[in-house]
């Protein structure tokens, strides 16, 4: 428990409440001075402008060997990606209610539009065997 005297307003809470990135050598600075024999963790956070919190953790990683190795750890490359069909809506599981497995069904579109402009939307669950009859016709 930190004891030391606080002023009765805390003239830079405006500044911490903004995060900062530091780079690791700044990290390590603060750790090393955390470090030292009779040094309050607490004391030198706030004299940092940072959560001891955060310096506790900084230093559990530092005695790891882990905020070192982070410097060194390669990024996760990227990879292109190319949709070529259509999402699916998930199926609906055994036991579900009727009014979730209809709020499903009620969400799915079908649109359709033919080269001289004609434009067939559907919605819901559609009878394959009436759409077939619709666009038979429409040919």
């Amino acid at each position: 428990m930190d004891t030391s005297p606080k002023s009765e307003i805390d003239e830079g809470a405006a500044e911490r409440a903004t995060r900062r990135i530091r780079i690791l050598e700044e990290k390590l600075e603060i750790v090393k001075e955390a470090s030292k024999p009779g040094a309050s963790v607490a004391a030198v956070a706030r004299k940092h402008g940072m959560n001891a919190n955060l310096l506790f953790g900084w230093r559990r990683l530092h005695r790891r060997g882990a905020l070192e190795s982070r410097r060194h750890a390669k990024p996760v490359p990227l990879l292109p990606v190319k949709i070529d069909s259509p999402t699916l809506l998930p199926t609906v599981k055994a036991g579900s209610t009727a009014k979730t497995a209809s709020s499903v069904r009620e969400r799915g579109v079908i649109e359709i539009e033919f080269p001289d402009g004609i434009r067939v939307r559907l919605h819901g669950t559609v009878d394959t065997l009436l759409l077939k009859r619709v666009l038979k016709t429409l040919r």
